[in-house]
């Protein structure tokens, strides 16, 4: 799902990194604010494992591929803003050493996998959370990466309507929101969606157990 260099025009990138750099500033921001000796280990985790399962990726049917990217674990153990910086600093990291995923496209792939996902997953959990939390857990991991996937789908499918040359032959990536869409959002909501939901359901549990376990061994120790 990372867009590589050359597929986004600048009319596309550029507004993006005006949106991008000022939300991520804050998010920095609050990110400072909850950093301590407990959250430290279990975010830097969280997002090396981000990082893991990002680079795994698994060719799907329409030239594209796609992966888990497991923001909403993040989000909801902590922060929507923490899980959109920490995933945010995995694309930059993966795009400048790795080359996967764009510099020019830095800042949609951060919106989209970063900022959308990690909110999507916030809140879809606290709204379902009530009802099942085991279904919360998963619908908000699957929520969150079918939304990222739809963001990048349009930002692609847009381009040959906004840039093209005089006689309409798109000037970046050529295809347009008929093939992005069911290409992209279709395989992440019945494939990659339902891998996300099963990764945020397991993490998320195995997080709050250690936890658990954790706070009940100091309280026997006092």
């Amino acid at each position: 799902m990372h867009i590589p260099d050359g597929y986004l025009s600048p009319q596309t990138y550029i507004p993006a990194y005006a949106v991008a750099i000022p939300t991520l500033a804050y998010g920095i921001k609050k990110l400072r604010e909850t950093l301590n000796e407990e959250t430290y280990p279990f975010i830097a985790t969280l997002t090396a494992l981000s990082f893991l399962i990002m680079m795994i990726n698994i060719p799907i049917p329409g030239g594209t591929s796609g992966h888990a990217i497991g923001t909403s674990v993040i989000s909801i153990l902590f922060d929507p803003w923490i899980a959109f910086v920490s995933v945010s600093f995995v694309l930059l990291i993966q795009s400048l050493i790795f080359g996967d995923g764009g510099i020019t496209a830095w800042s949609i792939n951060s919106i989209g996998m970063g900022f959308i996902a990690s909110f999507s997953a916030y809140y879809s959990y606290k709204l379902l959370k009530k009802i099942n939390k085991n279904l919360a857990l998963f619908l908000s991991g699957w929520s969150s990466i079918v939304l990222a996937s739809l963001f990048i789908a349009l930002a692609l499918g847009i381009q040959p309507i906004i840039a093209h040359d005089q006689n309409g032959k798109p000037l970046y990536f050529p295809f347009d929101l008929s093939i992005t869409i069911p290409a992209l959002v279709g395989a992440h909501m019945l494939y990659f969606g339902i891998v996300e939901g099963i990764y945020t359901l397991i993490v998320v549990k195995f997080i709050e157990k250690i936890k658990n376990h954790s706070a009940m061994a100091y309280k026997n120790e006092i």
